[in-house]
């Protein structure tokens, strides 16, 4: 199973992010869409999943939770956008994976058996980042994880 995980796209998709999901299973979106245009784009490419991030505001926002769990591939994948509020221990909750974003900076890290990821963002990198997704393969019980700069 292909993974593609996004994170403050704040409306916009550039075309590299569109060609590059369309291989995906699945997309996750840790927060801060934009709007709802961002949302039907997304659907139209794979079964997706979004949390709200501090930034999404409107009556369509409403609809997204501010957490989210997900199985996929037979691992329990936990979305936040926030990673400071995150709401749950991973650990006891059976978490393999814990999604992130707003920052703006990717990074992966593992805690306690627990990936940690955030793809950064697939609009706008910040302070010298640039703009990222990432990637979970899951296989055969196996997660590979792996985050893409999308500048060169």
């Amino acid at each position: 199973m292909k993974i593609g995980v996004i994170s403050d796209t704040h409306g916009l998709l550039k075309p590299e992010v569109i060609k590059a999901l369309e291989i995906s299973d699945y997309i996750l979106h840790a927060g801060d869409v934009g709007g709802p245009d961002v949302l039907k784009i997304l659907l139209s490419l794979a079964p997706t999943r979004c949390v709200r991030g501090n930034m999404d505001g409107g009556s369509w926002s409403k609809k997204l939770p501010l957490s989210d769990m997900v199985e996929l591939g037979g691992k329990f994948l936990y979305m936040v956008h926030d990673l400071d509020t995150l709401d749950i221990d991973p650990v006891s909750a059976g978490v393999a994976v814990v999604i992130s974003g707003h920052t703006h900076r990717s990074a992966l890290w593992q805690d306690q058996g627990v990936l940690y990821l955030n793809p950064g963002s697939a609009s706008y990198g910040r302070r010298g980042n640039p703009s990222s997704l990432a990637w979970i393969d899951i296989s055969n019980g196996l997660i590979k994880p792996r985050i893409v700069s999308l500048e060169s």
